[in-house]
């Protein structure tokens, strides 16, 4: 049940880190490329915090708080930067 709960599970989280990986690839302006880079370190959050419930340990708790904070501040301060560049 676990193996075929994290094969699923994999599978997922392949297909959304394939479908940002695109879209970050195509564009077409900063904003879409800001969004998908967002969306995939969401993944990798969920593919670390997935792991971790898989194999039920908490050692990771410190990189899942890293990996959060880096995709906030990252999508705000590159926000912040489109919003001067437009005005």
């Amino acid at each position: 049940m676990t193996a075929v709960l994290a094969v699923v599970i994999a599978a997922l989280l392949s297909v959304t880190a394939l479908l940002a990986l695109i879209r970050l690839y195509r564009g077409p302006s900063l904003l879409d490329r800001v969004v998908a880079a967002d969306m995939l370190l969401a993944t990798m959050v969920g593919a670390v915090g997935a792991e971790a419930a898989v194999n039920r340990h908490a050692t990771t708790l410190p990189v899942l708080v890293v990996l959060s904070l880096l995709g906030f501040v990252g999508s705000v301060a590159l926000v912040r930067f489109a919003v001067r560049e437009e005005s």
